[in-house]
């Protein structure tokens, strides 16, 4: 398991914390230089993460400041913002020069549920990843998963042969949800030769800040052992699983990371059932499931949705109307 332990460039840290494009660059520097130094090297960004300039984050911390041959580079066509068949060339080529690279390791098609599988196969975008591949341009071709578990079926079923990999969501609060795909769809994706990749394993970092009663079976057996570790370790102990991204926002929870993958132990049966019995209270306690992606945004109707859901199981969840109160007016000022 040791270097399994991704790099996701979606949650950076901020010198100004409203503000997505405020990125502590030598924060960053310092965890990226971390991050290879400790043998890890996957590194995962997206055209629109941190408000479109995390694929710059990454050419200026990570593509100028190390050697191509020392880390792998994933970032994603954006199926959400393709209009026309002529926007796939231009945003490629836009991601090439904005990662400062020549080629991407991995490449996705981003976040394919049924309305955006059905643009791209409007739009050919299968033949036109295929025909970048050809070029030299990408190594590997996969596509990440927002949607229910028969839309994963139907899109790999129908994926025309060219995925190597897939990106999914799987942690152990949402495990047998079948919107996402949950434990079925790494099961399937195993049995038709597909790799995965799994995102969110803590949650949104929901599940690295327990309440005191839902952590309390995990300090029970390893009172030393953080709550993320526990939610990185649960996901790793499953098999098929090729890389575990975490969206690290600041160097104490990298380092809590690195520990936790560079002496990986899957978790044993008496830890499994205390994951399970903390998963049980969470279920309890969630008013509605959200991992702060942002996938469903902008509103049509002007609302921001993740934050609203954040807000709402925050207090069902932690009880602590305070800090919820401080993140509510931080959002809404007036």
């Amino acid at each position: 398991m040791a270097g399994k332990l991704g790099f996701g460039m979606m949650r950076l840290p901020l010198i100004e914390p409203e503000n997505d494009r405020a990125v502590d660059m030598r924060q960053v520097e310092r965890m990226v230089d971390a991050f290879i130094e400790r043998g890890f090297t996957y590194f995962d960004t997206a055209y629109m993460y941190h408000d479109f300039t995390s694929e710059c984050v990454a050419r200026e911390a990570l593509v100028k400041r190390h050697a191509r041959d020392s880390f792998t580079l994933a970032s994603k066509l954006p199926t959400m913002f393709l209009k026309k068949e002529d926007d796939q060339e231009r945003i490629f080529g836009e991601q090439l020069v904005k990662c400062g690279v020549d080629y991407f390791d991995y490449y996705l098609l981003h976040s394919l549920n049924g309305t955006n599988y059905a643009t791209a196969e409007r739009l050919d975008s299968f033949a036109f990843v295929a025909r970048k591949k050809a070029e030299g341009r990408i190594r590997h071709l996969g596509f990440s998963f927002h949607d229910d578990l028969e839309a994963f079926y139907d899109i790999i079923n129908e994926g025309k042969g060219i995925f190597e990999f897939c990106q999914i969501q799987l942690n152990y609060a949402d495990a047998a949800s079948e919107f996402q795909a949950g434990i079925k769809g790494l099961e399937f994706a195993a049995e038709q030769g597909l790799k995965v990749i799994i995102m969110e394993p803590i949650k949104g970092g929901t599940l690295a800040n327990l309440p005191p009663e839902a952590e309390a079976p995990l300090k029970a057996l390893r009172p030393e052992v953080s709550d993320a570790s526990w939610a990185l370790r649960w996901v790793g102990s499953h098999r098929n699983v090729h890389v575990i991204l975490s969206g690290m926002s600041a160097e104490d929870q990298l380092t809590d990371n690195l520990a936790t993958f560079a002496r990986f132990e899957p978790l044993t049966a008496a830890e499994t059932a205390a994951v399970e019995q903390t998963a049980a209270f969470l279920h309890s306690r969630i008013k509605i499931g959200c991992t702060g992606c942002r996938y469903c945004m902008p509103c049509p109707m002007g609302v921001d949705i993740p934050d609203n859901f954040s807000i709402w199981n925050k207090l069902g969840m932690f009880g602590q109307p305070e800090a919820i109160k401080h993140q509510w007016e931080a959002h809404f000022p007036d």
